[in-house]
Parts: structure tokens; C-alpha cells; sequence
């Protein structure tokens, strides 16, 4: 049941027995045929080709956009800065015009809201144009790192001028931006992978060849996804050297007619209920050829015991062929937004899970690492905390209220505890439409097509 301030998760009795420890749910076989469903486009997808889209020369028409908190900021945040836009959310469909990275208004006041996204990307593309420009966000991405990029914009010859009343290297500031006044640039991304993205989409506007270089470590699949767009869109950047990168002068964005992939991340919430409920799930268009690094999570599942294969329809992800699920090691780093899941399915497996790899989701939009193991140990969960991942050994969790730090993935992920374990009710459930609105009618949806095959 879900109401303004918390939704009560469906507990599917019959997949577990009674006991200290969880069992495997009844029957040996999987139910047939598999629950199958539809998911939003993808967030990270859809920002980056609303940015890609502004700075093309000309009008691209984007479909299968997701619209939500995030990406309804960062549109909102082009209008206000003057470009032309044609919005339909019913169709899911945006049409931009770009002016092959000019900004229509010299000097404006974007607000981010709590997009990372927005926030990275709009700041490097506004710090190395030519204007003025007041950057504000939420009070959660006003605690979210800035620092690495900002100090690479001065590099670069960008004035930043902190809010008096704001905390240095953090929203709000202004940036005085006079283009680019350097070819090279160093990033480091030991807190944001985004960091480098933002550099990577802007840099062809520099004029000359321009070099990237990385410091620090961070999983590098959203990377190749924005390397992978910015060829869709029409600008080329190879390596140079292994923590380097040149994007060649002379390029520019086109303008194009763009569909947004299926959003993986939220997939997997779908995913992780094969092995959880013994039930074999599909979920439409998404493919092993993603450029969406969540993928590599359905391989997670494999090495945890299920089986999955692409389809005509979408990826078939099938549960353990004897209903009981293994505890993995696993380097996330890769596939970090589902850190959280992998973490709230964890209890239910015959073994520990040790997730390593994963230290910069305490930069996200709650310390992560330090949410989940709080709310774990809250229902009985023992679950040990390291800089950069857990352990989470085998257990029933008991009735809990999970706190969600007021982020998205925090609910989305505990809702499927509550699946194998009742009581738990998910605090502010609304905090989901950050990226998926109507996540918890199509999770109910969802329970609600597994029962009746189980019943």
C-alpha cells in the first residue's frame, strides 16, 4: 500500500518457509511463461542527449525520452538559458534546436535541482563558453562534490565566484566564463565519473586538438556510453595514452533523430526479482549490446546462479534451477547504481556477498554505502562496512521502517526485501521521481502478475 509518506511492500509469503535462515522458495521449476514488462528510457541516455542536442548546429528530435525530476531540470534549465525546445511528454518525445554550442543568453541562473547530470554537464559547457551564469541546485546537490571540476574550469580560464553564504566549491556559484584558454586539461574522478564525461561532451568546442587527462580511479562505463553518444551526434575522441584523451579540432555536433535505450538501471529492480521470487522475468528492448554499464548486473545474477539470454524481445533473465541463489564477490565499480540492489536481495542468499569497488557512492545522492549497512543492521541484517564496499551475510531481515535519505535508489532497491520478508515499508517512496515517477504502480504491478502465477 502506498501513501503520500510510505509504501507498504507486498510480502509474497509463499516464496519463503519459516525459520532462522531463508529457504528456497517451493517447487524446483520456474513458472512459465515469464512476467514481462516495460521500463522508462534511460536517465543517463536522456541527459546527455538533451546536452548533445543543444550543441548540435540545427533541430534534433529525441524519442523515447524519460521524464522525470532530473531530466524535467536540465530541460528546463536550456529553456531558461534560451533555447528553443518542442516538448511532449504523452509521446515521450523533445525536439531541440542547438547553435553548435553557442548559448542563446550571455547571462542567465540555471537551476540544477538535485540532477547530477545537469549539474556536471551544464557547468563545464557554461564555464569554458563566453557569459555569465548563476548556478544554483538542491540542498542535496548542494552537498554533492563539485570541488575536481570547478578547479579544472579556473585551469581552463574560467572565474568561479562562490556564494557568500554557500559552502567553496560547492552550489551555488557564478561562472564568469571567457571560452577556452588552454588545449589540456587533468580531471580527477575519484568522486564522479561525470566529471570527465562533462570535459569529454564540451571539448571540441575548444578550437584546437584538446587533451583530457584522468586522474584518480573510477569505473569507466558511463564513459564509454558518452564517448559512444558523442560518436552518434558526430564528434570522435580516441585515447592518447592509457589516462589520456584527444578530441581532434575541427569537429561539431549534428543534429539527428536520437532513441533513447530503455533505462537498464531500472531494469534491474525487475532483474533482481528472478532470483528473489523463482520466477523467470523479461523486460522489453533491453539487450546485451546496451551502452548502459548496468548490464553487467544480469551478470551478476548468472554467477548467483541464474540463467540469461537475449531475445527478440528483450533480455530473459530465469532463476536458479533449484530456487536457491549464491552469495557472490563482486567489483561494482562498473555497475555502481546497483549496488544498493545487489545489497537488498543479498540476505536472502546461501552465502556472503562482498561488494567492493564502490567508495564514490558516498558521494552520490546519500553516503550509500553507509545507508545501506544502517538500514540492513536496523532489520537484523549483519553487514560489515569497508571504504569502498560491504559484506552482507545470510539472514531473515526483520519489520522495519527503511529510511531513504531522500534518494531514489535507496527505495527503489528495499522494495524487494520487503518481497521475501514482511513489515518493511519504504520511507518517502515519492523520492523515486528522481528518475522513475511511477516506479512503485509498476513494482506493484509487477507482484501483482507474479502471485497470480504463484497462486
Amino acid at each position: 500500500m502506498i501513501t503520500e509518506n510510505t509504501y507498504a511492500v507486498p510480502f509474497l509469503s509463499h516464496t519463503t518457509q519459516s525459520g532462522k535462515s531463508p529457504a528456497p522458495p517451493e517447487g524446483p521449476a520456474a513458472p512459465n511463461p515469464p512476467v514481462t514488462l516495460d521500463v522508462p528510457g534511460s536517465k543517463s541516455i536522456t541527459n546527455r542527449a538533451l546536452l548533445l542536442a543543444a550543441l548540435a548546429q540545427g533541430t534534433s528530435h529525441l524519442e523515447g525520452v524519460l521524464f522525470s525530476d532530473d531530466s524535467r531540470h536540465f530541460l528546463k534549465c536550456l529553456q531558461d538559458l534560451g533555447f528553443e525546445t518542442r516538448v511532449d511528454e504523452a509521446g515521450r518525445k523533445v525536439s531541440i534546436h542547438g547553435l553548435g554550442g553557442r548559448v542563446p543568453l550571455s547571462e542567465a541562473s540555471p537551476y540544477v535541482g538535485s540532477a547530477g547530470t545537469a549539474a556536471r554537464f551544464l557547468t563545464a559547457w557554461l564555464g569554458l563558453t563566453r557569459g555569465v551564469y548563476h548556478m544554483d541546485a538542491s540542498q542535496q546537490m548542494r552537498r554533492r562534490p563539485m570541488a575536481p571540476l570547478l578547479a579544472s574550469l579556473r585551469e581552463l580560464g574560467c572565474e568561479v565566484i562562490p556564494d557568500p553564504l554557500g559552502e567553496v566549491d560547492h552550489f551555488p556559484f557564478t561562472l564568469r566564463a571567457h571560452g577556452f584558454q588552454k588545449n589540456d586539461i587533468s580531471i580527477n574522478i575519484d568522486s564522479s565519473s561525470q566529471f570527465l564525461s562533462a570535459l569529454l561532451i564540451v571539448s571540441c568546442l575548444c578550437g584546437e586538438d584538446f587533451t583530457t587527462r584522468i586522474e584518480g580511479t573510477h569505473g569507466m562505463a558511463y564513459i564509454e556510453m558518452t564517448l559512444k553518444m558523442m560518436e552518434q551526434f558526430g564528434v570522435h575522441t580516441r585515447r592518447a595514452g592509457e589516462r589520456a584523451f584527444l578530441t581532434p579540432a575541427g569537429q561539431r555536433y549534428r543534429p539527428r533523430v536520437y532513441q533513447v535505450e530503455p533505462d537498464v538501471s531500472a531494469a534491474c529492480y525487475f532483474y533482481a526479482m528472478s532470483p528473489l521470487l523463482n520466477v523467470p522475468v523479461l523486460v522489453r528492448h533491453v539487450q546485451f549490446d546496451s551502452m548502459q554499464g548496468d548490464v553487467q548486473f544480469i551478470r551478476i545474477l548468472e554467477r548467483m546462479g541464474c540463467h540469461a539470454r537475449d531475445t527478440d524481445q528483450g533480455i530473459l533473465v530465469s532463476p536458479p534451477p533449484e530456487g536457491v541463489f549464491h552469495g557472490v564477490t563482486v567489483d561494482m565499480s562498473g555497475c555502481s547504481d546497483q549496488a544498493i540492489t545487489l545489497a537488498a536481495i543479498a540476505p536472502f542468499a546461501d552465502s556472503p556477498t562482498v561488494i567492493n569497488g564502490i567508495g564514490h557512492i558516498r558521494y552520490q545522492e546519500s553516503d550509500r554505502i553507509a545507508a545501506v549497512c544502517r538500514e540492513l543492521s536496523k532489520m537484523g541484517i549483519r553487514c560489515e562496512e569497508r571504504d569502498d564496499g560491504m559484506t552482507i551475510y545470510p539472514g531473515m531481515p526483520s519489520p522495519s521502517l527503511v529510511e531513504t535519505y531522500d534518494d531514489h535508489r535507496m527505495a527503489m532497491g528495499f522494495a524487494l526485501t520487503g518481497l521475501r520478508s514482511p513489515g518493511i515499508v519504504i520511507s518517502n517512496p515519492g523520492c523515486c521521481r528522481k528518475t522513475f515517477e511511477d516506479y512503485f504502480e509498476v513494482f506493484g504491478q509487477t507482484v501483482d502478475s507474479i502471485a497470480i502465477q504463484k497462486s
